[in-house]
């Protein structure tokens, strides 16, 4: 059984699962966190929606190097947890199956490409607090044993 997060799911809604990976990037005692102006403001861990025929892997490189212009390196899966959640730039109902991995930033290739992000470093004990996700937070925390 994976952890939900997040708000319970109304029992009239269908759901379509949304597997994601999501990366908790490190160097030293900062983490890179991506900034999406759009359809709210919010502070996130870099990561996203597995496309069609990709491996999770695959797309956590993607997702990163969109989100926030650098590579990544030593990719460690942490866990997972979902949570029921409307998207709505997909205008869709989601049981998001997120995975989380840890990774190290490794060489910026410039801006993110991907519109309405910027990135930002941040201090784990910022990230365990300001990230928008209650999923997300929970695992910088366990990371770094932060209450």
């Amino acid at each position: 059984m994976i952890r939900r997060f997040g708000e319970t799911p109304i029992s009239t809604q269908r759901y379509t699962p949304r597997p994601g990976v999501y990366a908790i990037l490190a160097r030293g005692r900062s983490l890179l966190l991506t900034h999406q102006a759009e359809p709210q403001p919010e502070l996130q861990l870099p990561g996203g929606g597995i496309d069609p025929g990709e491996s999770p892997l695959m797309a956590l490189h993607r997702e990163v190097i969109e989100e926030t212009g650098w590579t990544i390196t030593q990719a460690r899966r942490l866990g997972a947890y979902r949570r029921f959640t409307f998207m709505p730039e997909y205008d869709l109902w989601a049981e998001k199956i997120c995975t989380i991995y840890l990774a190290r930033p490794a060489h910026c290739q410039g801006p993110p490409t991907e519109d309405g992000h910027t990135t930002l470093w941040a201090s784990p004990e910022v990230a365990a607090t300001e990230l928008e996700n209650s999923g997300d937070r929970h695992f910088v925390r366990l990371l770094w044993r932060l209450s």
